[in-house]
């Protein structure tokens, strides 16, 4: 109901492109939405920002002196193969290039929960936020890329618990493209 409501309002505005930092609802606006006349060109943010940089409307200017490494949300990965962008604005972005991650793309480890588990009661001694956080921090990384705001959540609490001395910072990709940009 909440999506005929949605859609309808969105076509009577004349919408025809979406753009959003959320996965989950870049996956409802591409793959959900066109059932209830919702038909738009859809983008996560990094694929517009990376057309953007492409097209020279956006223009880095300087490259950061940190390691980075990227975290594959699963909706923005496994469920719509959106893996190139994400990179492409790491490797814009940081002179020493991606620290890939083992598991990543379609093989990337993800809380499988809809944001960090928030829903799904998980062990003490097993915590998923912690386990990923720990694979990310071994690539040497000073900085966690994210494209997902409930990853970073998940990650910054993860990141906290295991960095130990090291200095790791959890940024969404276009704040790390910012940085970039004067």
């Amino acid at each position: 109901m909440l999506a005929k409501e949605n859609t309808e309002k969105l076509n009577n505005y004349g919408v025809k492109k979406v753009i959003t930092s959320c996965p989950h609802c870049f996956n409802t606006f591409r793959n959900e939405y066109p059932q209830y006349g919702g038909n738009y060109e859809v983008f996560h943010h990094s694929e517009y920002l990376a057309k953007l940089v492409e097209q020279g409307k956006l223009q880095p200017s300087q490259q950061l002196d940190q390691k980075i490494t990227f975290h594959d949300p699963c909706y923005l990965g496994r469920h719509n193969d959106v893996y190139d962008a994400p990179r492409q604005l790491v490797q814009i972005s940081s002179k020493l290039g991606l620290a890939e991650v083992a598991q990543s793309r379609n093989n990337s480890f993800c809380c499988g929960g809809g944001g960090g588990m928030s829903f799904v009661e998980e062990p003490k001694d097993k915590r998923v936020n912690q386990a990923r956080a720990q694979q990310l921090l071994d690539t040497g990384a000073d900085v966690v890329a994210v494209g997902c705001p409930f990853c970073t959540t998940m990650l910054e609490d993860g990141i906290n618990a295991r960095k130990g001395e090291r200095d790791v910072k959890v940024m969404d990709i276009s704040e790390i493209l910012l940085l970039t940009v004067k």
